[in-house]
């Protein structure tokens, strides 16, 4: 583990250790053993910060959205409202081209897990809140008027395309052109959307 993050208070070290965990072998090999190696600290230490692995997924969902929200918040707020970055924004990647978490499989199998568990379901939809909240900002950046009800298709697309681009190996760049397609349909009348989206509908006959 590198220095820097040995240097990290400990219950820090012990919630880096369980995503590091559930990203290379998923949720069900994460025992506290495991978690106490990677972490480097006793296995005192990790029931000591956490007395169930309930509590240690919840403060590992929480974490993801903590960091996903200052960092969605942060890309929106250098946002010049160019659209050749808008898609960019949106899917959480900034100037560096780090994957947001929103991207990572850790993420994917935290919440398969509160699909499993109700009690990490509060967890999961403080952090879809977060996704929605900064994806209608970033929408309204676009030019997409009322952006609050196409905030979630938002997130779905941009996670749905994650999810694909992990499973598949298929490249990232379909992200950033399938959200600039989304905003620049929400962003015209219902009429006009398909000439915005370049679609079959530009081709047809008005009535």
């Amino acid at each position: 583990m590198p220095t820097a993050t040995r240097s990290a208070p400990v219950r820090q070290r012990i919630i880096e250790a369980v995503l590091h965990l559930i990203r290379r072998d998923g949720v069900a090999a994460v025992t506290n053993r495991l978690i106490a190696e990677e972490a480097g600290v006793s296995l005192g230490s990790v029931t000591y910060h956490f007395a169930t692995q309930h509590e240690l997924l919840r403060e590992a969902l929480l974490h993801f959205a903590r960091d996903e929200s200052r960092r969605f918040t942060a890309l929106s707020e250098e946002y010049t409202g160019a659209d050749t970055t808008g898609g960019e924004v949106l899917t959480g990647r900034g100037g560096d081209g780090a994957a947001p978490a929103c991207g990572d499989i850790a993420t994917f199998a935290l919440y398969v897990e509160a699909g499993r568990d109700e009690r990490l379901r509060p967890a999961a939809a403080e952090a879809f809140t977060a996704y929605d909240r900064l994806a209608a900002r970033i929408l309204a950046g676009l030019g997409v008027p009322d952006p609050e009800p196409h905030a979630a298709a938002a997130v779905a697309l941009v996670m749905g395309l994650h999810l694909r681009r992990l499973a598949t190996g298929s490249p990232e760049e379909a992200l950033v052109d399938a959200v600039l397609l989304l905003a620049r349909g929400a962003a015209v009348p219902a009429g006009e959307c398909g000439a915005a989206l370049g679609g079959p509908a530009a081709a047809l006959p008005g009535p």
